[in-house]
């Protein structure tokens, strides 16, 4: 059963529409969002190859000059390796500057921003964390990334620990927090003074949105970069 609360769904920020599934609680706003800015990027996606010509038009140069950018940046830090890893680092970029501006649009009802769902944010950062753990052992040997948490004493080993437990917590709470807290101002602002404060800080939010994807993405190539530092 969908259960919702007594105020205007714009106005909860922070709250979630719940439906079960197999008696696990979902957040059905969450997931429906996710699968919109999934279905932007795909038809983005689609457009864009569909239409490519050597004199672009505006979206084929957006979307040239985000790739040319973050594969630069990955070149830098990755080195070889960065075409291997570039589909999931404009796919991070993408997702999270898409979904960052949905909680930006009116009345839409359920639909949301994905991360301003804690699960959200997390679940990314976590597979973040897990996937750069792999990519340690595999290059590393298990031998040898086990010895970099006694580095370069072995009294430095709760110290090590904290520090890789404390990467997806604060991956999460950064993008979380700078949505949300966006969203509350969005509100106030409208309720406090109508269409003109809440219009120019709608603008900044953009901003802020992409200066959020930019972040985790670089945030995510820099990890990559240090268990791979070996190498480049």
């Amino acid at each position: 059963m969908l259960e919702r609360g007594d105020f205007n769904m714009h106005e909860e920020i922070g709250t979630h529409s719940i439906i079960h599934l197999g008696g696990v609680p979902l957040h059905f706003d969450t997931l429906l969002s996710s699968w919109i800015v999934i279905g932007i990027i795909l038809v983005l996606s689609i457009l864009i190859r569909r239409n490519i010509k050597v004199i672009p038009g505006k979206l084929q140069v957006a979307m040239e000059t985000i790739v040319s950018y973050l594969g630069g940046v990955a070149d830098e830090n990755l080195g070889t390796e960065s075409k291997k890893y570039m589909p999931l680092i404009l796919g991070l970029f993408l997702y999270i500057f898409i979904a960052n501006q949905l909680g930006l649009l009116p009345t839409l009802g359920y639909i949301k921003s994905p991360t301003s769902d804690l699960n959200t944010t997390l679940g990314l950062a976590l597979m973040v964390i897990i996937l750069v753990q792999i990519v340690a052992i595999r290059k590393k040997g298990l031998g040898k990334y086990l010895k970099h948490f006694i580095e370069p004493y072995v009294f430095f080993l709760p110290i090590n620990i904290i520090e890789e437990v404390a990467k997806p917590i604060t991956l999460a709470f950064r993008l979380f927090g700078n949505i949300v807290a966006g969203e509350i101002v969005i509100v106030v602002l409208g309720m406090l003074a109508p269409y003109i404060i809440p219009s120019a800080w709608l603008l900044f939010s953009v901003f802020v949105g992409l200066i959020q994807a930019f972040i985790f993405t670089m945030l995510t190539i820099s990890y990559l970069s240090n268990v791979l530092g070996d190498e480049h």
